[in-house]
């Protein structure tokens, strides 16, 4: 299988996100401070570039998501993008790649991590949403503002927030539009972690290597089947468990997962 280096990544020309790999953790931190890290045809082309790569690469076991700038974490696409006379194929296609990167986030089998400060909002939120943990600092804003000019939130904004909060609070944001704090946030199951502006990034950092030392193996099993069992029976779900279970157990982490507790030390997963 042929694998990208890191080399490949970091010297790739990203013109609105830059990205940094380091100790097997990948950061991609949205780079539009001055119009709030809104998407443009510039990041919407570093998310394309990106997403073929993450999985290319064996030496990255977890990402981390954040954003420059102190207003906001994303406010979603810059408003110009829907002036454009679209005709309606043509949006669905152009649409869809916005999507097949959120996807991949959720589908990818390695822990994504979204560090949010100030607004997230619109496609901004649907990008935390679309990762697996979601730190936010305490004066951090959450909502939806897509139907002010007679649109939804249509990148996850009604499928994923209907599965991760509920109907009710999910009505509250999009239909009402009403933008809610991240005590609020941390309540309804949006947010994972609440921390000050100053823990920030050392919080995201910590987890990020807490989950680099665990196997990545077990760790990209369990977040698909997770995903997975949100749409399916509980009968089916159990057969995913025991699938994944046998193929864990015959790998060589689990072993050395078991000889290091054995030996009371830290075990060195090696993937395999």
């Amino acid at each position: 299988m042929i694998t990208e280096s890191n080399d490949v990544i970091l010297d790739h020309d990203f013109k609105a996100v830059k990205v940094g790999i380091a100790g097997q953790i990948l950061t991609m931190t949205l780079n539009r401070p001055e119009r709030l890290n809104t998407f443009n045809e510039d990041m919407k082309e570093d998310f394309r570039w990106l997403e073929r790569r993450i999985e290319a690469n064996d030496d990255i076991r977890v990402m981390i998501i954040n954003a420059e700038g102190e207003k906001a974490f994303g406010a979603g696409a810059d408003v110009s993008w829907f002036e454009q006379d679209f005709l309606t194929e043509r949006f669905r296609i152009e649409y869809r790649w916005i999507h097949d990167f959120f996807d991949r986030l959720e589908r990818i089998e390695i822990p994504v991590i979204a560090a949010i400060q100030g607004i997230c909002a619109c496609g901004g939120l649907e990008l935390a949403m679309s990762c697996d943990f979601r730190i936010a600092t305490s004066d951090a804003r959450f909502g939806f503002t897509e139907g002010n000019i007679n649109l939804i939130p249509g990148s996850g904004g009604c499928s994923r927030l209907v599965g991760m909060i509920g109907p009710g609070w999910a009505k509250e944001l999009v239909l009402a539009g009403e933008f809610i704090d991240a005590e609020r946030a941390q309540q309804i199951g949006l947010v994972t972690r609440i921390v000050s502006r100053e823990e920030l990034q050392s919080e995201a950092q910590a987890l990020a290597e807490k989950l680099v030392a665990k196997a990545p193996g077990a760790l990209g099993l369990a977040k698909a089947i997770l995903n997975t069992c949100q749409n399916i029976d509980g009968a089916s779900g159990r057969i995913l468990e025991r699938i994944g279970q046998s193929v864990l157990i015959r790998s060589d982490d689990h072993k050395e997962g078991v000889r290091a507790f054995r030996e009371k030390r830290r075990p060195n997963y090696s993937g395999r």
